[in-house]
């Protein structure tokens, strides 16, 4: 009852019930020190519902799950660290650290223990595969449930001219070859043969510039950029463990959420298809965005993994 009424004796003044506002949990912003590296993760949520743990890819950090995070912390307790010479996490000196997805694999696991984190989901993209199968062949079991955003883990999701890139990466030794990958690393390469390669006009203006740009700012040292060289080298380990991934995927069925965007150019939607061999349950969804759909259709991915945890009991 508002105050004039109450003064003015009015009756049968209606009380308009308050309206329910359901806002996301704050994002804090963490460091654990683990050996002699500090590792930098997002996190945010209740620590007593699951899990999801968000891993990133090329060439970004956790930065790309920005505007995710908000949407499934409203329901679930979610970690998206920054890989080992990625984002805040430490950037060791490539001249003394040989960089390998071995090396961030063992990191990101070291960090989730630290964390105490027993069980949870594993959303991957890009790099984020070769991490997190890397983690999970260690403990199958450990994996409640798996989300595939653009994660190859199939020959079927590269071209042949694809595969072939991959593989002279890490048998092509020439000054030629490094110069190459290099280059990749730069800016141009960054926003044209990354965020916006296989975008159109349907959906161009929706890639926030805030995401090259956070990715250059940590790309623009010689030495930052020597980092991800040196993961081009090491990448086509990750086609030869294919086998071993899919093997273990067959093995254990995890609950799976195979969310792809449909216009990736470099990983194409044969990759997220492939996955029903081995998953024949698996959920998929081919989305109308490109590589980086965390990014670009951001309410809809968030909608599919909150309904596909939801309908399997993840609560």
């Amino acid at each position: 009852m508002c105050i004039t009424a109450f003064m003015l004796g009015c009756k049968n003044t209606t009380i308009e019930p308050k309206t329910a506002f359901f806002l996301p949990p704050a994002t804090t912003y963490n460091y654990v020190a683990i050996d002699n590296v500090k590792l930098f993760y997002r996190e945010a949520g209740d620590k007593r519902k699951p899990t999801i743990v968000l891993l990133h890819g090329y060439p970004s950090s956790s930065h790309s799950y920005r505007n995710l995070i908000p949407m499934l912390a409203t329901h679930y307790h979610v970690i998206a660290p920054d890989n080992l010479g990625s984002g805040y996490s430490t950037h060791l000196d490539p001249e003394t650290t040989t960089y390998t997805f071995d090396l961030l694999a063992g990191y990101t696991e070291k960090l989730i223990d630290r964390l105490q984190i027993r069980n949870y989901v594993m959303y991957m993209q890009d790099f984020g595969a070769p991490v997190g199968y890397r983690m999970m062949m260690k403990n199958p079991k450990r994996i409640t449930a798996l989300i595939v955003q653009n994660a190859n883990a199939y020959l079927d999701g590269l071209t042949p001219k694809r595969q072939d890139f991959f593989r002279t990466a890490q048998t092509d030794t020439s000054q030629a070859k490094h110069d190459f990958l290099y280059s990749l690393t730069g800016e141009d390469a960054i926003i044209n043969k990354q965020y916006l390669f296989d975008l159109n006009e349907t959906n161009i203006n929706i890639q926030s510039p805030d995401a090259w740009t956070h990715d250059l700012a940590f790309l623009s040292s010689e030495k930052d950029r020597e980092i991800q060289v040196q993961l081009f080298q090491d990448y086509n380990t990750n086609l030869i463990k294919y086998p071993e991934w899919q093997k273990m995927l067959r093995e254990n069925q995890p609950k799976t959420l195979i969310a792809w965007g449909a216009k990736d150019l470099k990983f194409n939607s044969n990759g997220a298809k492939a996955y029903l061999r081995d998953l024949p349950d698996a959920e998929l969804n081919l989305l109308d965005a490109g590589h980086f759909v965390a990014e670009e259709k951001t309410r809809e991915i968030g909608k599919l993994i909150l309904e596909f945890l939801s309908n399997n009991g993840i609560k």
